[in-house]
């Protein structure tokens, strides 16, 4: 899945600057005894050579089995933040290269310890330059880009039932209730060849964009339109709390992820780190998902 083409350089240089307020959270949830998510908001420091960059932040979601998964997740964390800024090269090149190595990584760590032999993790990392954002997605957990009201997943599920789903083999209200729903077809540490999403072109950003990143622990107990509406109304650091406390009210099951990143006009006034200036209203409750045909947004039938 591809954004829409970028906007023209002369438009984006005469446009004023952009600037994030984020926040990122994690929750161990209600029922899991360890939290193998980690989640990641990474700038370079003045004057390095990956500060020209920007800003990635990321979600992993690990899974294995007693500590394993927790391992696997902060391996990628760490190696793509270290690949993404140590490397040269455009941004879908130098995704590519820290995936491959995070799931190098992973796999290493593995093989010299028995005891996390299997483990992996879903990774769904955007890495922003001043007004544009680039996706490197493996896994089932998400990206949203909530607009105008209307929220679009940016991510593509990588799991049995999406892809049943999109092959038309099952009904979206048959895969909410599927036994096999869990399956994750592609993950970090699941072996050599691994098939991640990374976007070749990126989306260009405007002022009171909402970037959503989550694990399934969110997406899978609160619904789209709730995230719409708590993500587009609250600043960042609200944001991200009251989406944990809706995921842990519908039986927090699962390890709880999300970070909510806000896009601010340079000067704009904030009364606090990690707010929003105003609120958004939600105008659509059905997620849209980028269509490459069409260069564009389309509805989900």
């Amino acid at each position: 899945m591809q954004p829409a083409a970028a906007m023209p350089t002369s438009a984006l240089t005469d446009s004023p600057r952009l600037h994030f307020d984020a926040a990122m959270l994690s929750n161990v949830g209600m029922v899991r005894a360890l939290n193998e998510d980690v989640v990641l908001y990474a700038t370079a420091p003045e004057g390095e050579a990956g500060a020209k960059r920007g800003t990635l932040a990321l979600v992993a979601d690990g899974m294995g089995g007693h500590s394993a998964g927790e391992v696997a997740s902060a391996l990628a964390a760490e190696v793509v933040r270290r690949v993404f800024y140590d490397l040269e090269g455009s941004p879908p090149t130098v995704l590519t290269s820290a995936f491959a190595a995070a799931n190098r990584a992973i796999l290493e760590w593995a093989a010299n310890h028995p005891e996390c032999s299997g483990m992996g993790t879903t990774c769904t990392a955007l890495a922003f330059t001043e007004r544009e954002a680039w996706l490197a997605h493996i896994g089932d957990s998400r990206a949203y880009l909530l607009r105008s009201g209307s929220l679009t997943q940016l991510s593509e599920d990588q799991t049995l039932v999406a892809t049943l789903v999109r092959e038309g083999r099952l009904s979206k209200e048959d895969a909410e209730h599927s036994p096999v729903s869990n399956v994750i077809t592609q993950a970090l540490g699941m072996g050599p060849e691994i098939e991640p999403i990374i976007w070749q072109r990126p989306l260009p950003l405007l002022a009171d964009d909402v970037i959503v990143l989550c694990s399934d622990g969110l997406s899978g107990a609160v619904s789209d339109a709730a995230i719409a509406d708590i993500a587009g109304r609250l600043p960042p650091g609200e944001a991200c709390e009251a989406l944990i406390a809706a995921a842990l009210a519908a039986g927090g099951h699962d390890n709880i992820s999300v970070g909510v990143l806000r896009v601010v006009l340079e000067g704009e006034h904030k009364a606090g780190a990690g707010q929003t200036t105003r609120p958004m209203r939600v105008l659509a409750t059905e997620p849209r998902k980028f269509d490459p045909a069409n260069q564009g947004l389309r509805q989900d039938g």
